[in-house]
């Protein structure tokens, strides 16, 4: 739909922002392959937002430079910038069609012959029918579509998402994560979505930036960052984890023993994010989905070779798909396991001794020097 202009990437080289005392963004180099669908992700207060308004030149580095292709744009106004921004709220115009709406950016450059690009744009975003409707007769979902039309028919190098799905509820957010990543894909215009939303990131990003106080925790893919978090911060953020503090009996072979509470646990040494050493203490992670739960009297049942220990059912919640249990365990004190509502065993309820395992292969290892709790109470924020 619209021309993929050669070197179409964002790098940010050496980029930071000051507020007197306050450091925002600390010195950071952040390079945006051309027409990727590119997340920054993080809690409120963690840079992102700053990051984002730098691109588009709403706000000055304090050191460094933007680059979009080949052409710095550090001194840049706004207006001279090959972007376009689509903010939470949408500001359409509320006495103009959406026709117009989508129309305004075109007109203001003084293009007459505006009907097939606005009739090809509003065809892009699934309004070709409501071309003469008012914004207010429109849904939110609808009216966001809108919004992005009229930023794209600009023919902007990148597109800039501020929290755009902030304003909806859960279903309709969903649906426009699907919708805005099927508009990337057909218009192969560079995306940089900012958000809070762990599942908006991995829904719709091929490639997600975690920031935490202003620095890039960890940069990936979504299943990259899922399955090899590097830090405490990434792997309780993204989703859940538990992190059991474990000492390291052996380092050899490409593998790696830990024992905790007198369980004997192993993992990949590829799959450790430091350096594990004998005598060494080590975070050893695994997700809650990746662990099965047996009832105690089937302990005889589960295969050799499995990362095993005992514990007690210590609460559960039935949430359709899945079953959540907490268990209780010296291992680890309230460990989270997700089982699949499958075949259900009536045994499983609280109280019940139970036994959790998994393929070592399903473990990670983290720096035990981090703090074990970091990024747990962020993901209760909401802005």
């Amino acid at each position: 739909m619209t021309d993929k202009k050669a070197g179409g990437d964002v790098r940010l080289t050496g980029i930071s922002k000051t507020y007197g005392s306050f450091t925002a963004v600390h010195p950071l180099d952040l390079t945006v392959p051309e027409g990727s669908f590119f997340a920054l992700l993080g809690a409120s207060g963690c840079g992102k937002t700053t990051t984002l308004r730098m691109i588009a030149g709403l706000e000055d580095p304090t050191t460094g430079s933007v680059f979009l292709g080949d052409k710095d744009v550090t001194d840049l106004p706004p207006y001279k910038r090959p972007v376009n921004t689509v903010f939470q709220s949408y500001a359409l115009f509320p006495h103009l069609t959406i026709y117009e709406n989508v129309a305004f950016g075109l007109r203001r450059r003084g293009i007459r012959s505006v009907k097939k690009q606005v009739d090809d744009m509003l065809e892009l975003v699934q309004l070709g029918d409501k071309a003469k409707h008012k914004p207010h007769q429109l849904s939110g979902g609808q009216q966001q579509r809108v919004a992005v039309a009229r930023a794209l028919i600009n023919h902007p190098q990148v597109l800039l998402l501020d929290e755009p799905l902030g304003a909806l509820d859960l279903k309709l957010r969903r649906q426009m994560q699907l919708e805005l990543k099927r508009i990337q894909t057909e218009v192969g215009i560079t995306f940089v979505h900012v958000t809070h939303d762990q599942e908006e990131a991995m829904t719709m990003a091929d490639t997600v930036a975690v920031m935490n106080g202003g620095r890039v925790e960890q940069l990936g893919a979504p299943s990259e960052l899922y399955e090899n978090p590097q830090t405490t911060f990434v792997a309780n953020f993204l989703g859940t984890s538990n992190l059991i503090e474990a000492e390291v009996a052996e380092a050899a072979g490409g593998q790696v023993v830990v024992t905790a509470a007198g369980a004997k646990l192993r993992l990949p040494a590829a799959r450790c994010a430091t350096q594990p050493r004998t005598g060494g203490k080590l975070l050893v992670g695994v997700r809650p989905e990746k662990i099965s739960l047996a009832h105690a009297d089937d302990a005889g049942d589960i295969a050799d070779g499995r990362n095993r220990f005992t514990g007690k059912i210590a609460d559960s919640s039935f949430i359709g798909v899945s079953t959540q249990f907490v268990i209780d365990s010296p291992v680890c004190p309230e460990l989270e396991v997700y089982v699949q509502n499958i075949e259900r065993d009536p045994r499983l309820v609280p109280g019940a001794e139970v036994v959790l395992h998994w393929n070592p292969e399903h473990t990670f290892g983290l720096d035990a020097a981090q703090d074990i709790d970091a990024g747990v109470e962020t993901v209760e924020e909401t802005a």
